[in-house]
């Protein structure tokens, strides 16, 4: 799998340095590349509790991203997945530690709890308090008798760093940091492993499974488990924390393990706040990417039952950009419509033949979701059925309220229906056809000059013509072989979503962003769906 890096040798050290000259000087590094990897405060002062952490790099933003006021004084890289050697931890508690001492906060690896260890002991040749805290949150492996530290760690750096940036002494600071350790869990899910920079990925995990409880180096977890929703994902995760957690209050912290988007990490969220102990999370830290497994495509939870003193510290304001604050969770809070926007319903009425009419075209559109999506894919965003379908299903749903004995009514109920629903210039382009047809139909014209005006429209709004690689090319010549019967139009349909895959060049519609040789060969999707409806009501009908 191609990456963006240099050579592997290298990796590490590029990205520290890429990372410190955007660090506003607040941040340095120390001498001694490649084998000493250590980010420093340059405003610290010792008279302060140094607080010292890090271990293998490839958990960015973790650990030097967590570098800076009300956080960790210094951070030790090691390479990809690998301790840092006893001389670079050595070296960053000399960098920061004055006579407040220094607290080392270690994950619970055997390289790092030795490597920070020794040079913990070192240090306290040297005279320099130091104390050390191990942190063991995950909770996967229930019989593992030294179980791994994990994302929980962040709640360690953000409460120690706390009191500590209050001049706490060394002791109070190393209660608090122990405190911590002793009540959080954490545990994670993925779909994928992570990709090693310069090794081969690991196809670990199967299409249609997810592995539940791996590690943040990508071990092997606990099981694999079938994977269909990020509901069903959630509840796993939420079944193996609920019994080692009390009532609560809690705070969560919602991973990004590397790979998941945005998008995903929300929904999540969602799932978390409203699972089975969602009324115990008073805050949520995230979600965000805090302690990552290079690019692994999952998530992680880790708990921690907070007291006051807790969330003032969790809350408490700090430099490093990679924090991404501590949240409280509340109610969603819903506003109305402005005035003009709340729709005016339509006065239902029934027609079994018009009903039966509308149902097939949506079930026509919704079974072809997956080819439309795998059409559009090749000149677009691979979306065109799922905004169909959306539509047609809010179609579907919509029937027992719209006017379906009043031709004129429906068109316009249709648009509306449309313009609340299908996403994307589709959805829109569509309203205004069904609204102009709406017009048309009032207007005293029949059904084909109805829906012909509607095509008009949309020409004049959405600027596309024929030969342009839209829908219009198969929808035009369809509306002007009607008159002919269903069998013409669809032959019409058919011809001309055919020819859009020998136009290589769009004039409009997200295909005019793409080269001629992805346009090449394929139909465009949203006249193909143009035919494919025409063809499925012939086939119906016949």
């Amino acid at each position: 799998m191609s990456q963006f890096i240099n050579t592997k040798e290298t990796l590490v050290t590029e990205a520290i340095d890429g990372t410190l000259r955007t660090a506003g000087g607040r941040l340095a590094r120390l001498d001694g590349y490649p084998h000493i990897k250590v980010v420093v405060r340059t405003d610290w002062d010792r008279s302060k509790v140094a607080l010292v952490s890090g271990g293998g790099s490839g958990h960015e933003p973790s650990h030097a991203g967590f570098v800076g006021q009300g956080m960790l004084t210094a951070a030790v890289c090691g390479e990809v997945f690998a301790s840092p050697s006893v001389d670079a931890v050595l070296a960053g508690i000399l960098a920061v530690t004055g006579k407040a001492g220094c607290l080392l906060i270690v994950k619970n690896y055997t390289g790092d709890r030795l490597n920070f260890g020794l040079a913990a002991e070192r240090a306290r040749a040297q005279g320099l308090k130091v104390n050390m805290v191990v942190v063991d949150d995950d909770i996967a492996l229930p019989h593992l008798p030294q179980p791994r530290g994990v994302a929980g760690t962040l709640f360690v750096h953000k409460i120690a760093g706390a009191l500590a940036e209050q001049g706490a002494d060394l002791d109070t600071v190393s209660a608090a940091a122990e405190r911590v350790i002793e009540g959080v869990v954490s545990i994670g899910m993925s779909l994928d492993t992570c990709t090693v920079p310069g090794s081969p990925k690991e196809d670990r995990i199967p299409a249609g499974k997810a592995e539940l409880g791996l590690g943040i180096h990508g071990e092997a977890g606990i099981e694999q488990v079938q994977f269909s929703t990020a509901r069903e994902a959630m509840e796993m995760v939420v079944d193996r924390l609920a019994p080692k957690i009390g009532p609560g209050p809690h705070v969560a912290l919602l991973n990004n393990l590397g790979g998941a988007t945005p998008l995903e990490m929300a929904v999540l969220a969602e799932e978390l706040t409203q699972s089975s102990i969602g009324e115990q999370i008073r805050w949520l830290v995230g979600p965000a990417q805090l302690m990552t497994s290079l690019d692994m495509r999952g998530f992680s939870v880790s708990l921690l039952p907070a007291s006051k003193t807790d969330e003032h510290a969790l809350v408490a304001p700090v430099a490093p950009w990679a924090w991404p604050g501590c949240l409280a969770v509340d109610d969603i809070a819903v506003e109305p419509l402005p005035d003009g926007l709340t729709p005016i319903q339509p006065i239902p009425s029934s027609n079994d033949e018009t009903r039966a009419l509308v149902e097939r075209c949506c079930k026509i559109l919704i079974g072809a979701e997956a080819e439309l999506n795998a059409l559009d894919a090749k000149s677009g965003d691979g979306d065109t059925g799922s905004t169909l379908t959306t539509a047609a299903r809010a179609l579907i749903d919509a029937l027992d309220r719209l006017p379906l004995a009043d031709q004129t009514q429906l068109y316009r109920a249709i648009g509306l229906e449309l313009s609340q629903t299908m996403g994307g210039s589709s959805g829109v382009l569509l309203a205004i056809f069904f609204a102009a047809a709406g017009d048309a139909s009032a207007a005293g014209q029949d059904a084909i000059e109805a829906l012909k005006a509607g095509l008009d429209r949309i020409q004049q709004v959405g600027g596309a013509r024929p030969g342009d690689r839209t829908m219009i090319d198969a929808l035009l010549p369809a509306l002007e072989a009607l008159h002919l019967g269903p069998e013409a139009a669809a032959k019409a349909a058919r011809e001309g979503a055919d020819a859009t895959a020998r136009i290589t060049t769009a004039r409009a519609g997200r295909a005019s962003y793409v080269s001629s040789s992805n346009l090449a060969g394929h139909n465009d999707p949203g006249a193909e769906a143009v035919a494919v409806l025409f063809e499925h009501l012939v086939a119906a009908y016949s």
